[in-house]
């Protein structure tokens, strides 16, 4: 099927630390939350309905600042990274996509925010959607990009492709191949899943392999992937026990990556989806076309 091949260029799958990506407007704030075994760094701003946006490998939060820079004229916005990765801390463990939606919950709670729309991307969809499983109440709407989740509809078949070599790249001896050659490992993804690999620039290249540099990041970063099968595993029996996702969801898809069929692959997770393409767009959206991928966020969200 056209989605296992479109999934090698989609599951590849930040505060600068000396280059420049595209800044959080100034009326952001930054918080390390303490929750769940892990400090999670959070950025903040704006006021009103909440907003959730979790990025995903190869990225960090800093990923959504164009985003963000649309939604906190209307929204209160939290942009948290991943336990793990970016300036949030490297426990050994906890990555399975249930336990890190209790890192969601514990921020959210940390916030006093008891309901808040999603929007997700990468590995980032994982975690959005055990979040929804788990706490449904909480999510209004829920928006999802460019990757699969664990255990939802042909996961099994699309795991099996050998372009995903990387899912099961891990352990001490694989931590070792690329400490001090983050940057030649990260770089092959950010190439091969762009439409233009020109698009993700030099400059944000530097930023996040400097960000994976940093001391348990690569370690935590196959850990997100180590723990797939635990969290299909999950999903499958959640969704057994409790039917699929009732809340709006959209699904969006790279044009050049999964496309429409993000919309197919989520349908059999939840009930009320609607889809989408980012256009001119391989797996990172906001980083070949920021610009359509806030558009089509928006008028999702801005729907009464």
């Amino acid at each position: 099927m056209r989605f296992i091949l479109g999934l090698a260029a989609a599951l590849a799958f930040a505060a600068p630390l000396g280059a420049q990506v595209p800044p959080y407007p100034a009326a952001f704030r930054t918080e390390d939350v303490a929750v769940n075994g892990a400090t999670i760094h959070v950025r903040v701003g704006g006021s009103g309905p909440a907003i959730v946006l979790l990025h995903g490998y190869g990225e960090t939060g800093d990923m959504w600042a164009p985003l963000a820079a649309d939604l906190i004229r209307d929204h209160t916005v939290i942009a948290p990274d991943l336990r793990g990765l970016g300036l949030s801390s490297k426990p050994a463990g906890g990555f399975t996509k249930m336990n890190q939606a209790e890192d969601v919950a514990g921020v959210l709670d940390r916030l006093k925010i008891a309901r808040a729309d999603i929007v997700a991307h990468d590995i980032g969809n994982m975690v959005a959607f055990a979040f929804a499983e788990k706490h449904p109440e909480r999510v209004s709407r829920l928006v999802v990009i460019d990757a699969p989740v664990p255990g939802v509809g042909p996961w099994e078949q699309i795991v099996q492709n050998p372009l995903l070599w990387h899912f099961r790249f891990g352990g001490p001896d694989m931590e070792r191949l690329v400490a001090g050659r983050e940057r030649i490992y990260l770089d092959r993804f950010w190439n091969e899943f762009s439409a233009d690999p020109k698009r993700f620039t030099e400059q944000s290249r530097q930023h996040y392999a400097r960000l994976y540099a940093l001391a348990g990041a690569m370690h935590s970063g196959f850990e997100q992937f180590h723990a797939f099968d635990q969290d299909a595993i999950d999903n499958r029996a959640w969704l057994t026990a409790h039917g699929k996702l009732k809340m709006p969801v959209l699904a969006l898809g790279g044009e050049k990556s999964f496309g429409a069929q993000m919309a197919d692959l989520m349908r059999a997770g939840a009930d009320n989806v609607s889809g989408g393409v980012v256009p001119a767009s391989g797996h990172w959206i906001m980083e070949e076309n920021p610009q359509a991928t806030v558009k089509l966020v928006r008028a999702f969200i801005d729907k009464p």
